[in-house]
């Protein structure tokens, strides 16, 4: 894609999905990484680039069985 400035530049350049509807395919797999994860977010990108749901239905939920880091204020 080459550059545009807005998303109105890129409508006009490449027009639109409006009518898009992504089907489901052997590549569709569900995800455990977590909503806003650096995994998250790649695996949204793939399924965007490769015409798939964003959401599969069994994807990850929630945080459960997940630990983070715990930073002590200052």
């Amino acid at each position: 894609m080459s550059k545009v400035n807005n998303v109105f530049e890129a409508i006009l350049k490449y027009g639109h999905d409006e009518d898009f509807i992504p089907e489901d395919s052997d590549e569709f797999e569900p995800t455990d990484a977590p909503a806003g994860s650096e995994a998250k977010i790649d695996i949204l990108r793939r399924r965007v680039e490769f015409g798939l749901p964003l959401w599969h239905k069994h994807d990850r939920v929630d945080y459960t069985g997940l630990t983070g880091a715990v930073r002590p204020r200052e």
